[in-house]
């Protein structure tokens, strides 16, 4: 709103003196209908012959309202939660998209919301739809679904820089829900599949890898003893035995029993 320097000049003067004395003459039934509450998250914005009183608003407590010169407008200072409709967006990768949200805001001025703007709290909604699907059509689907925070501080600015001239302070946006066709929720669902069975497969073919060299170095150890294996093939049916309760009938030739004989009689 402009400051303008002129009054309301000679005839609104007149105007002003005679409801003032039409006060003064009914007093004091008149003063039940010149004195309004304004509550403490409330402000008036006076209009005296059309024109703001004072340039600021009234309240809380107790203000004075002239009959027939004055009006008043009242404006509620409490933050404003609203839900954000679902938008159709197409992000920048041509997948098309449901996005809604929820923007959080409060009035500062309540001048500047009365006098600059018809209806601040459906401008302020119309503006974020708006806004929202103009920064989303910008990101791809992968940082719509990863950068939410971002892209809800990258609205929140956008939002609260636009409507600053209109007495509103945007204090939060919030992307709510995202809805993708079902046919790119199975064409996501099997390409992430076939990412976990790729990485299934490499890491048993890793494995695998080492479990070969392992088994490598076992067979040199079990080379330079000849009275290994024999005790690895007993360790490994005791193992089989323990776990399945079973009775195992194997031959065992008798000269292997010699042959170690000799070694220990060696030694």
């Amino acid at each position: 709103i402009a400051d303008r320097q002129e009054g309301i000049g000679v005839c609104g003067w007149i105007l002003v003196s005679l409801s003032f004395l039409l006060v003064l003459i009914t007093f004091p039934i008149s003063i039940w209908s010149c004195i309004k509450v304004v509550r403490e998250y409330e402000r008036a914005v006076v209009f005296r012959l059309g024109r703001i009183l004072s340039k600021k608003a009234k309240g809380p407590g107790l203000i004075l309202v002239l009959p027939c010169t004055d009006t008043f407008i009242k404006v509620d200072l409490r933050t404003v939660t609203c839900k954000i409709p679902p938008q159709e967006i197409l992000t920048r990768d041509a997948v098309s998209a449901q996005v809604d949200g929820v923007v959080r805001y409060r009035i500062h001025s309540a001048v500047s919301a009365v006098a600059n703007v018809t209806d601040v709290h459906s401008a302020t909604l119309l503006l974020a739809q708006t806004t929202l699907r103009n920064v989303l059509g910008t990101q791809s689907l992968a940082q719509l679904l990863a950068g939410r925070e971002e892209i809800a501080h990258s609205i929140q600015a956008t939002l609260d820089s636009a409507t600053e001239q209109w007495g509103v302070k945007v204090a939060r946006v919030e992307i709510k829900d995202i809805r993708i066709p079902m046919a790119m929720q199975r064409a996501m669902a099997a390409e992430a599949e076939a990412a976990r069975e790729t990485k299934a497969k490499v890491v048993a073919a890793e494995g695998e890898r080492n479990a070969s060299k392992a088994l490598q170095k076992a067979s040199v150890v079990l080379t330079e003893s000849p009275a290994g294996l024999p005790l690895r093939y007993l360790q490994t049916l005791t193992a089989v035995a323990a776990q399945n309760n079973s009775t195992i009938v194997f031959p065992l030739p008798i000269n292997m029993f010699g042959s170690l004989g000799k070694k220990s009689t060696g030694g």
